[in-house]
């Protein structure tokens, strides 16, 4: 249950959609198993996995929602493979080449053929709506990922404004002064061991892990112009994250303290209440991780001035 990832959203204007009413639009929008000529679908499943029904857990104002996606996997090179093959085949039977509409639509017939018969992959997607704070966090590793979920969750709702959560003080900024000058460090704040250097003016990235931060050699490259677009933090006493430029929290491990507090707690055996367990605690801990950060990144930006990504469909009724 515990996320790994997270990419942070800000709602604005959030519709104001009883329990009941948006656990119904889930399942008007549930999962259905890929068909043999799709290649990607996705749809939303139970939290609790296949033994529930339940689409959408509430704790204290944190709703928990699943997505599955699902893509079939056929390599470029398979495809290309067989449609060089019926092209010389038929180059051979006609004694003259084949134009290049032709063996686009080869192309196209090779890849309906072999389609069908690809690998299914599963992803599974965890959402979190803290109701209360305003926000939306989701569980993937890329933003282009988090992006289709508020898609599917827009589709679902009829309507629905997002920004990306976004800083007074760019984290580019505020990475690179922290690495520079321990002073400049809010208390509470730790440094891991992982960081990304980037080059001003090129391409040239500079990823180091297990190292020490501090070091001479890192004050070195950062003499030089490089600045610091990813970076292992602590939040003393809560949670471990990479942060990165976009503000995409990665890497994130919770605190000893809280996982005993969960593993501790009496849940009878009951697998859907041990997940409620650890999600609320969890998202407590997100909510709490994402003020600070905030907090330390010299507040909150506003977002009047950026296109936020909306859309109007028809309203639940």
């Amino acid at each position: 249950m515990w996320f790994k990832h997270l990419h942070l959203y800000r709602l604005h204007e959030a519709p104001s959609i009883p329990g009941d009413a948006l656990e119904d639009a889930l399942a008007e929008q549930a999962f259905r198993p890929l068909g043999g000529s799709e290649a990607t679908r996705l749809g939303w499943r139970p939290p609790g996995g296949r033994r529930s029904t339940q689409y959408m857990h509430e704790l204290q104002g944190h709703r928990l929602l699943s997505a599955l996606r699902q893509e079939r996997l056929l390599p470029a090179s398979v495809v290309r493979e067989e449609v060089e093959e019926r092209v010389a085949d038929r180059e051979a039977a006609e004694g003259q080449p084949v134009s290049r509409k032709d063996k686009q639509a080869i192309k196209e017939q090779v890849y309906e053929e072999l389609l069908p018969r690809a690998f299914v992959r599963s992803q599974k997607v965890d959402l979190w709506w803290d109701t209360r704070g305003g926000l939306i966090g989701i569980n993937a590793s890329s933003r282009k990922r988090a992006e289709e979920i508020l898609d599917l969750l827009r589709q679902t709702l009829g309507s629905l404004k997002v920004t990306p959560l976004a800083s007074q003080t760019l984290p580019v900024r505020a990475m690179t002064e922290w690495l520079n000058d321990a002073d400049s460090r809010p208390e509470g704040l730790l440094l891991g061991d992982q960081v990304e250097l980037k080059a001003q003016g090129d391409d040239g990235v500079l990823r180091a892990r297990q190292v020490d931060l501090d070091s001479e050699e890192i004050h070195t490259l950062l003499a030089g112009g490089r600045q610091a677009t990813r970076l292992a933090l602590e939040i003393e006493g809560r949670l471990s994250l990479v942060l990165h430029d976009d503000l995409a929290l990665k890497s994130l491990r919770f605190s000893d303290a809280l996982i005993d507090e969960a593993s501790n707690s009496d849940d009878g055996d009951d697998a859907i209440l041990r997940m409620e367990t650890d999600f609320v605690l969890m998202a407590q801990a997100l909510a709490a991780a994402s003020e600070q950060l905030l907090d330390w990144l010299g507040g909150e930006a506003t977002h009047e001035s950026t296109t936020s990504v909306s859309a109007t469909l028809a309203p639940i009724s």
